[in-house]
């Protein structure tokens, strides 16, 4: 009986380690995640103004949104979100971005695509499966620019500014009438089938999986040189 129980136990710990093991895409994802975030911010003159930055109350970072097709184009991609958590900041949590289009569209494009979540109401849309921006949550690009602010009635309501990256230069972008919802499979795989993604972003139950390290690790650093750096 004592053997079984064991047996038990140590397929459970097997079951667990799984599912704290990231796919080789997710963790590339992380990477990749951290790379276009420093990236942006290493712009003084053309990146997020330092207001903007340290008003966020999250981050969202989708690298490589697929763009394109011929007349009938749309975007798909997939990145992580991480919430300030005191003086540092929250594991991630992994999500999806779905936006139809059309318009005269030829070839493929790749987008990095950077979200600042200007207050938790939006995040707390965002958790609850589905968030269709513009219609559930106000977005906005983002102002670009080391002195630029948010001067405009839009981007001063906005509860999420975007900011893109095609072929070097980064922009604000219009989002609106994309669908941003938590990738439920990756955050299985990170944390568990029940996990809950406002226990991941809001409280410290939760542990990032060492993948996401490099991504926390440019928050970080980013928020330290905010602190030290002037206009």
């Amino acid at each position: 009986m004592k053997r079984i129980a064991a047996l038990t136990i140590g397929i459970l710990l097997c079951v667990t380690a799984v599912r704290a093991e990231l796919s080789s895409s997710q963790a590339k994802r992380l990477n990749d995640a951290a790379t276009v975030l420093t990236e942006l911010r290493a712009i003084p003159d053309k990146g997020i103004p330092e207001g903007t930055w340290n008003r966020a109350e999250c981050v969202a970072v989708i690298p490589g949104l697929k763009k394109g097709a011929f007349i009938i184009g749309g975007e798909a991609g997939k990145g992580v979100i991480s919430c300030r958590a005191g003086q540092g900041w929250s594991a991630p949590v992994f999500l999806e971005l779905r936006k139809g289009s059309i318009g005269f569209q030829i070839g493929a494009e790749n987008i990095d695509l950077v979200l600042l979540m200007m207050n938790r109401n939006g995040v707390e849309k965002l958790l609850s499966n589905n968030i269709n921006l513009g219609a559930d949550a106000a977005v906005a690009a983002g102002p670009v620019g080391r002195v630029a602010e948010a001067s405009t009635d839009a981007r001063l309501k906005a509860e999420i500014l975007a900011y893109s990256r095609a072929q070097g230069a980064f922009a604000g972008i219009d989002l609106s009438g994309g669908v941003l919802r938590p990738d439920k499979d990756a955050n299985a795989d990170a944390y568990g089938a029940s996990a809950n993604g406002r226990d991941v972003l809001f409280t410290s139950r939760v542990t990032a999986p060492p993948a996401a390290q490099a991504f926390l690790r440019t928050l970080r650093e980013e928020a330290r040189a905010t602190t030290g750096r002037k206009d």
